[in-house]
Parts: C-alpha cells; structure tokens; sequence
C-alpha cells in the first residue's frame, strides 16, 4: 500500500493593482459614523475606484468642509493629503489649490447642507469654471450632524421626527 501524497493549496497571493498595491493601502482610519450610514459606502467606493486606477495617493487633495459627510474623508487615501474647509468654502479652497498646482487630483467630499445651503455661491462658481476634480455630495435631505434639520434638497412633504413635514420644494444641485 503505497502511501497516498496529500495536496496543499498554496495561499493566494493578494490581489495587487498597477502599481502592486493591495486594496488596503487605500484605506483610511477607521470610521466614526454611525452603524448603517450610508457615508461609509462612498468611501468604499472610493477606495475600489482609486485602488481600480491605481492612483497614486500622494498625488491626491481631498477637501471637505463641515457635517457628517466631511468626516469621510479620513476614512480613504489615507496617504494623501487633505484638507477640511470652514462650513460651505470647501469649493473655493479646492478651486484656488487646484488651479495653483494642476498635478494634483482633487476629490472634494461634501454634504447637502454644506454645498446646497451655506455653501451654494462657492459651489456655483466651481461648476461654472469647471474646475478639475470630483466633487461628491452626500445628500440624504436633513443636517445629520445636528439632526432633525431640513437641508435645501429635503423633497417636499418629507417628515422628521421634531421638524414636522417640509413645505418646500427641494433645490436641485445635479
């Protein structure tokens, strides 16, 4: 009886992109969110995005200004650079960097208060001089950080828990 030789599968070697980067060196610090919000699922695509191009993260500013979705950008890239604006200026701190230095790619990460309500004249002049970046707003039509708040997109007849039902027309930033 001869002895039969038993089979090892060599461990996988990790998944690596163009530049031999695991998807986890795309990663940020652990987020702060609260469990089940839908911020983390934008910085996880982030991530795939970025990891996909194989972009390279000392090349990358990421700009964000003030709520819950300008936590996210600590979450991803995390070897970038970054840069938090004061509530609604985020869009003219990301146009004057990124029209200084044309190397860099921006990711500008912003909420619906922060870009529709106080932020929509910095806002409007980005797109109207096209500047180059991805500009993200995460939108859910109420202030989350404050709670309870209706933000200039929340859809009419939307209802919070202590604001009642919302008598506007939302504002349409797309």
């Amino acid at each position: 009886m001869t002895a039969t030789p038993t089979h090892t599968p060599a461990a996988r070697a990790p998944k690596v992109n163009l530049l031999g980067l695991e998807k986890t060196a795309y990663k940020g610090a652990d987020s702060t969110l609260c469990n089940g919000c839908g911020h983390d699922s934008v910085s996880a695509r982030i991530i795939n995005a970025a990891w996909e191009m194989g972009l390279k993260q000392q090349n990358v500013v990421k700009f964000s200004g003030i709520g819950c979705s300008s936590k996210t950008p600590a979450y991803f890239l995390g070897m970038s650079h970054g840069f938090n604006a004061v509530h609604g200026r985020m869009p003219s701190v990301a146009t004057g960097a990124l029209v200084v230095n044309r190397t860099l790619t921006g990711i500008g990460v912003s909420g619906d208060g922060d870009t529709a309500s106080i932020g929509i004249g910095q806002f409007k002049h980005l797109v109207r001089r096209n500047v180059r970046m991805v500009y993200i707003v995460e939108n859910n039509g109420v202030y989350g950080l404050t709670k309870g708040q209706f933000s200039a997109t929340a859809d009419k007849g939307q209802t919070l828990k202590y604001a009642g039902t919302n008598p506007y027309m939302p504002l349409d930033i797309c």
